[in-house]
């Protein structure tokens, strides 16, 4: 007897706890669905979910890349005295990157500023000695010779003016050059020289990449070759920046396969204006490729993610709220495809559904997206 009441009573305490389990979370259910109820109703906006056509799209993953990356080098021999940005730095066009010592440049342009005055003073004197040999030619009194000496005298000295000119005017290029500056706005990735170094005529300074505008490179199987049209409009995700969209448009569609892949590289290119996109970058890229179909489309707003999910409230003839899964496809302006229980004409919310309850109650107010 008492062996089996000993045996039973795990059993016994097994059965409470489970069922005290189960209680409990019918009770949290209940409570939750309560709570919602009782909250007050919020106001939101909605918008009714409409049928649309959509194109099909080719998801495809790809690399950014920028059309613009240089190695900026030197145009003159010089000691580096100063760099002036270090890498990561964002720098516009015509920013100093690097200055050279311009000692022996500034001697060599005094030397030949007072070479050139002197020139000229002889080029004065010159030219009122040919005037007067050609009066006294005029007059019979010197020789055609003479003439021709003084014609002479005069002629070296103006090639002598023009020879100094021109090498103090390539003085001040190179005096101008010995500041190296940026051959476009964009970010110092690179540093390849340092202070005390001699650079010669072409030795790098620094690399730069162009930020301003980027491409995404894709990889396009050739069975959707012929679909692929230069201009069209794309939509481009990244990984390291969750939430954020990007548009893009074809650029280049290159008609030269990969052996082995079959594949036919596509390039997109988008603005960077706020400078979030990075090189080298992991993105999507959403093609336009192949027929269109009728599809229930909802604003974008009307999609929420929590977690891995995402989401869309729909608001009932109650003014309840009501949570359901969607799966998103083809964008449509500020319009997306969704699959899942959303049927045209429901009404999703658009505003203020960041932090709503399914059940909760809430005053709705339409609003107006424009289709496309």
């Amino acid at each position: 007897m008492n062996s089996k009441r000993m045996s039973g009573r795990p059993v016994l305490r097994r059965a409470v706890s489970d069922g005290g389990i189960v209680a409990l979370l019918i009770g949290l259910g209940a409570a939750g669905s309560a709570l919602a109820q009782e909250m007050p109703s919020p106001p939101v906006r909605y918008t009714e979910a409409r049928e649309h056509q959509v194109q099909r799209l080719l998801i495809l993953p790809g690399t950014v890349e920028s059309p613009t990356v240089s190695l900026v080098a030197s145009e003159v021999q010089g000691l580096v005295q100063h760099l002036k940005v270090r890498e990561g730095d964002v720098v516009r066009r015509g920013a100093p990157l690097a200055l050279l010592r311009t000692a022996s440049l500034e001697i060599r342009q005094r030397a030949s500023e007072a070479q050139l005055e002197e020139a000229r003073s002889r080029l004065k004197l010159a030219e009122l000695s040919l005037d007067r040999a050609r009066r006294l030619h005029d007059e019979k009194i010197l020789s055609q010779q003479e003439m021709d000496d003084a014609l002479y005298e005069y002629n070296a000295w103006q090639g002598r003016v023009d020879a100094l000119a021109a090498e103090i005017e390539g003085i001040r290029l190179d005096l101008q050059r010995s500041v190296i500056r940026a051959p476009f706005g964009g970010t110092v990735v690179t540093k390849r020289t340092e202070i005390g170094e001699w650079l010669d005529v072409g030795s790098p300074v620094v690399e730069m990449v162009s930020l301003e505008i980027l491409e995404v490179r894709v990889e396009a199987p050739e069975r959707y070759f012929s679909r692929l049209l230069p201009g069209a409009s794309t939509g481009i995700t990244f990984e390291a920046l969750p939430g954020f969209e990007a548009s893009g448009r074809v650029s280049a569609i290159i008609p030269r396969a990969d052996p082995q892949a079959r594949t036919f590289p596509v390039k997109i290119r988008l603005e960077n204006t706020e400078g979030r996109i990075g090189v080298g970058m992991l993105a999507q890229v959403a093609l336009p490729a192949g027929e269109t179909y009728r599809a229930t489309v909802v604003p974008k707003d009307a999609v929420v993610r929590q977690g891995q999910e995402e989401v869309v409230f729909l608001l009932n003839g109650e003014g309840a709220v009501e949570r359901v899964p969607v799966e998103t496809g083809a964008g449509v302006g500020s319009w997306v495809a969704v699959i899942g229980p959303v049927r045209a004409g429901n009404k999703v919310i658009t505003r203020g559904n960041e932090r709503l309850l399914p059940g909760q109650t809430v005053e709705g107010e339409p609003m107006e997206y424009k289709l496309p």
